[in-house]
């Protein structure tokens, strides 16, 4: 369930991520409210994933995840540009997740 707990906290960070552009610097009030909500539910989910999951490794996950989904969403929803270091690290982000996941003796206790 942790690992449910842990993609959870991850969307809606994400989703709170996303409305902040759309708030202009809060001052909208329903991207304003998005934001909340979101960030709210992802610190709450991502408080029940770190029950189980070591803080580095939860944390790890959840900003690297976070990291790369709103790029892509920039790109994607915003027309912003990702450069070929901006691929890159993205990529390393994911290959990090990918390694603790798969290979990490410390992702449960």
């Amino acid at each position: 369930m942790h690992w449910l707990y842990l993609a959870i906290a991850i969307v809606a960070e994400v989703v709170g991520t996303s409305f902040l552009k759309g708030s202009a610097g809060f001052t909208k009030l329903g991207p304003s409210l998005m934001v909340l909500a979101g960030y709210g539910t992802a610190f709450l989910f991502l408080s029940l994933t770190l029950e189980r999951i070591p803080v580095g490794v939860g944390y790890a996950i959840w900003s690297g995840a976070g990291v790369t989904l709103i790029a892509l969403i920039g790109w994607l929803a915003f027309g912003e540009k990702l450069d070929p270091p901006a691929v890159l690290g993205m990529s390393l982000i994911v290959a990090g997740v990918v390694v603790l996941n798969l290979f990490s003796k410390t992702a449960t206790h």
